[in-house]
């Protein structure tokens, strides 16, 4: 029986801002050791899946190559790279059709997303187990985590009555208003939705053909057009945006009937809210989350994380259920009970064209990071991280010049058409509109201190020449 885990990586975490922003989602957020992608592939090795595939943004692959690569054991992986986002209906449809193609169709898929915490992996397992014995019977498989409240923020699935035993879904339900929660968990026939399925590959396959016939159409010339690359698919934007926006249960779930609900023996946390990260926490005495550095008075009940360039000083008097988020370029202060609406000021800011709501303060990038320490009118000063035998692009700018100081690490500095070595203390001016490149040739990290001045500071102030990585 082989066993693969299809991680879905995607969506914006809006309501996570600002950790969490559209070229850093939450699946790259850390919430204890380790990002919750990582998490989530740690999860389904667990359960014995050899195999693996995720299904991600375009513009995330090397954040994802970056969480494989810093994993101790870390699997082989194909990634489905979506030019666009397209909900969870066409991202499984194109992981069994790519499962298909690459395996075989009686492959049995394990579906997890990345922004759930599961902190008993062993019960996870447990669980997972009897998913896989349904599944090979030909079952779609749904976990049912039994609800703890009359919570509006999941979808429902109903059941004969809740028990410790897996049984058949008689339906799903999308998110209800608050009294329809509480009817559903007074009846005590409802699990919440957690959104995490098994099945086998051609099962999910032919409930695509039942059910969703033009969605399958749709994902299957997607395939037929993709090119694979060093286990990298990528899809033609066209062809990929014939697909509807569609949510697996909407397709599929909803309509099929061999739907079993598997229920959660494991404690769950869907990481969709700022509270629910705290949840996620160990609590003081006072019921506060928060790193040992944080000077705390007459405060109970508060989430506190801070991520900083620097050393830096937070504390709190006299306050009570805040969430408290702080990063080098955004503030959140939030009151437990509004955590829901943070999304409304990334909203705000995406109409401001703000970078805060895209950009985080450190950006990553495929050859490394960097991040802004100081701007003002007529300079900005950033750290610029280069790993071991990558290179920026061979670039020029029209409106400003730059003066780099490598303070670890070996560089090479083209300027013109001449290459430089540079080491930690030596400098080099970059004129305006002056070709250059800078490539780290050493064996540890280079980090350099750039230093741009001139009329116009923005990123877009780039005229690529050349590009390892293909961008233009």
């Amino acid at each position: 029986m082989r066993l693969l885990s299809v991680v879905l990586s995607g969506g914006a975490g809006s309501r996570l801002w600002p950790a969490s922003r559209q070229a850093f989602p939450k699946p790259f957020m850390k919430v204890g050791e380790s990002t919750l992608l990582q998490q989530a592939i740690e999860r389904g090795q667990a359960c014995g899946t050899g195999d693996l595939m995720i299904v991600t943004n375009k513009d995330h692959q090397f954040l994802t190559l970056d969480v494989l690569r810093q994993m101790v054991d870390p699997p082989d992986a194909t990634l489905l790279l979506e030019p666009k986002g397209r909900n969870t209906a066409p991202a499984i449809a194109l992981a069994a059709l790519q499962c298909i193609r690459q395996f075989s169709g009686d492959t049995i898929m394990l579906v997890l997303s990345s922004d759930h915490l599961v902190p008993d992996v062993a019960a996870f397992v447990a669980s997972a187990s009897e998913a896989f014995r349904l599944a090979a019977n030909g079952a779609l498989v749904t976990f049912g985590i039994s609800p703890t409240s009359p919570d509006t923020g999941f979808g429902y699935v109903e059941v004969e009555h809740v028990s410790r035993e897996s049984q058949r879904a008689k339906r799903f339900v999308e998110k209800p208003d608050l009294q329809t929660a509480q009817e559903y968990l007074a009846t005590g026939r409802y699990y919440w939705n957690s959104g995490m399925f098994c099945f086998t590959a051609d099962a999910i396959v032919e409930a695509f053909e039942a059910h969703a016939p033009g969605l399958l159409r749709a994902a299957r010339q997607a395939i037929d057009t993709s090119q694979t690359t060093n286990g990298a698919v990528q899809f033609d934007l066209h062809t990929f945006g014939l697909q509807p926006d569609i949510s697996i249960d909407y397709a599929v779930m909803e309509r099929a009937d061999n739907v079993h609900v598997v229920p959660a023996k494991f404690g769950w946390s869907d990481v969709g809210s700022w509270p629910s990260v705290a949840r996620a926490h160990n609590a003081d005495a006072s019921g506060n989350t928060m790193p040992a550095s944080v000077v705390a008075f007459d405060t109970t009940g508060t989430h506190v994380q801070v991520e900083s360039h620097g050393p830096k000083v937070v504390a709190t008097l006299g306050v009570h259920d805040l969430v408290i988020v702080d990063t080098p370029d955004a503030l959140l202060v939030a009151h437990k009970d509004n955590a829901q609406d943070v999304k409304r000021i990334v909203d705000s800011l995406r109409s401001r064209n703000h970078e805060a709501a895209h950009l985080p303060a450190v950006v990553h990038r495929p050859w490394g990071t960097y991040a802004s320490l100081k701007e003002e009118e007529g300079y900005k000063v950033k750290r610029i991280t280069v790993k071991p035998g990558q290179s920026l692009s061979l670039q020029y700018h029209h409106q400003r010049a730059e003066h780099w100081v490598v303070v670890r690490g070996t560089g090479l500095v083209q300027i013109g058409d001449t290459e430089h070595p540079t080491y930690p203390g030596q400098y080099r001016y970059i004129p305006l509109k002056e070709k250059h490149r800078l490539t780290n040739v050493g064996e540890d990290e280079l980090v350099l201190v750039e230093v741009q001045c001139g009329s116009y500071l923005g990123e877009d102030d780039i005229v690529r020449l050349a590009d390892t990585y293909g961008r233009s």
